[in-house]
Parts: structure tokens; C-alpha cells; sequence
């Protein structure tokens, strides 16, 4: 979990603080926007679906995926906000990025023109000579000074990415909001989520239930208040299960207060539908998950 920053809103002056996502590379290392705390956050009056993504660099493997761009919601005014990240750099030595070491033909094909003719077919079964073929196709990886290939690492266990990374659902209506928390509660690792019948009322709140979980979403444009946090703690407690709140607009200071007290997790969802933890239970439960 990478450390929360605080992040002025520009609207009321409200600090807010902000965790970054860490998203799963393909490569099975973390990955995070690297924010550029030194630029002012961006207030967000227009969306487009091309500004909502931001590319990130993986710094293991070097393999640049789209992610969604950061983004807060103010806990007081519910106002929006696009927090800036820094550039990519061009990689040192001028190779890309998406080339694996040891991959391009031309380092590989020069050291192998120094071993004996028919050393060019790397690995065939008629070279037996000294690992001849093998020290040619890693020349530009990297061999070990006795002519043997270098060892491959092993990719991180699983255990360092328990689940794989959430696919964000863009919010335009009611309906996507509800179903967007639901996907992410899926995600979480809460099993048959039951949506409500029927088109959800703008104007109210929406329960979601499975076993073990009592889940409130509120769609509405105002934040959050101490009420409808209470509310979803009564109806957990009644369960005997797991109570979490998700809002559009953020929440109230005593709501969040409040929230804390409980242990309520509280998230927040920008429109790109990307669900945020605001509070340190939320924080505690996208890492253990359900």
C-alpha cells in the first residue's frame, strides 16, 4: 500500500488525502502513477475518455500499460480533482522499453560469429560443444564467465499480487454506479453480490448484499452525511456482516469521523469508475481483501 499524500482542493481549500492505486504489471510487479506533487492538482469540469488514462511505466520490466489517470473526489464539497503525474523518460541507452534484453538480433548474432561454424542454430541438438549455442543467444543478457547462460529469475509469487487488476467501468448513470461497486466488491473477493431489481432512484441510496457484506451506494451529487454511515453500520450489525459505503460526491467530516470510529470502510468513485479508499479501514480492506 503506497503512502497517502494530502491534496488541496481548489474549491474550498479542503486537504484531502489520497492513496494511489497500485495496479498488478503483466509481469507480476507493482505498479503506481508517479505523482508529481510539485504541480497543482487539476480541477476536473470536463471528461474526456482519452484524459481519463495516463501511461505507466514499469520500472522491473520496463512494459508501459494505460491505467486510469488519478483522480480525488473532495471529502467536504465534492469537488473533483485530476492530480498531475510525471512524464515518461526516455530509458537509458536509447533501447525501448518493450525489447527484452538480449533480444535484439545484431549483439547476439556478433558474439556468435566467434564460436564455430553451425553455432547460429542456438539450443539444436547437433551442437554439444561447451554450451556454445546457449552463451550466443544470452550474449547480450549476460553470461557467466564459464560460458553457461545466464539464470532466468524466477517472476514473483502470487502472493505478491493476490488478485488481478480491477477493470474500471466508466459511471453515467445510477445503474453504472451500482453495478460498478458491485463489480469492484466482486473484485474484493465478496461472492453472489444481489443488486436490487429495477432502475435505481437518483435521489437515493442503493443496498448491495452478499454473504458476509452489507454495501451501500450512494449516486447522489451531495457528499455523504453521518446518517447514511450510521444507517449501513445498523444494517451490518444486524447481518452480523461486514458493512462498506461507496459515494460519488465523498463524505461529510463527521461522517468520516464517524466512519472511522465503526471501522466502516469508505470508498470513493470518480467517473472513469474507479473505486478509492478515504479512510484507513478501506485501506485494510483492499489489502486483505474479503
Amino acid at each position: 500500500m503506497t503512502e497517502a499524500v494530502p491534496v488541496r482542493c481548489p474549491a474550498c481549500l479542503r486537504e484531502n488525502g489520497y492513496t494511489a492505486p497500485v495496479f498488478p504489471c503483466a509481469c507480476g510487479s507493482p505498479v503506481n502513477p508517479p505523482l508529481d506533487l510539485s504541480a497543482p492538482p487539476l480541477l476536473l469540469t470536463h471528461r474526456t475518455w482519452s484524459d481519463s488514462w495516463v501511461t505507466v511505466r514499469c520500472t522491473a520490466c520496463g512494459r508501459e500499460s494505460e491505467w486510469p489517470h488519478p483522480e480525488v473526489g473532495c471529502g467536504s464539497c465534492g469537488t473533483v480533482v485530476r492530480l498531475p503525474v510525471h512524464p515518461l523518460e526516455q530509458p537509458e541507452g536509447g533501447r525501448g522499453w518493450g525489447a527484452e534484453p538480449g533480444a535484439t538480433a545484431g549483439p547476439a548474432g556478433s558474439a556468435g560469429s566467434a564460436g564455430p561454424a553451425g553455432s547460429g542454430g542456438a539450443g539444436g541438438p547437433a551442437d554439444q560443444r561447451g554450451g556454445a549455442a546457449g552463451g550466443a543467444a544470452a550474449g547480450a543478457a549476460g553470461a557467466r564467465p564459464d560460458g553457461e547462460p545466464a539464470p532466468i529469475p524466477l517472476p514473483p509469487t502470487a502472493a505478491a499480487v493476490p488478485r488481478p487488476a480491477f477493470r474500471p467501468v466508466t459511471i453515467r448513470t445510477a445503474r453504472d454506479a451500482v453495478a460498478t461497486a458491485a463489480l469492484y466488491l466482486r473484485w474484493l473477493g465478496f461472492q453472489d453480490v444481489r443488486q436490487p431489481d429495477g432502475r435505481p432512484i437518483p435521489s437515493a441510496a442503493v443496498d448491495l448484499r452478499a454473504p458476509g457484506l452489507v454495501a451501500q451506494v450512494d449516486p447522489t451529487t451531495a457528499p455523504a452525511g453521518l446518517r447514511a454511515v450510521e444507517c449501513v453500520w445498523l444494517n451490518g450489525l444486524t447481518a452480523s456482516a461486514t458493512s462498506v459505503y461507496f459515494s460519488l460526491a465523498g463524505y461529510t467530516e463527521d461522517a468520516r469521523s464517524r466512519a472511522d470510529d465503526l471501522g466502516i470502510p469508505l470508498f470513493v468513485m470518480d467517473l472513469t469508475g474507479m473505486p478509492q479508499p478515504v479512510n484507513d479501514p478501506a485501506d485494510a480492506l483492499v489489502g486483505s481483501g474479503a
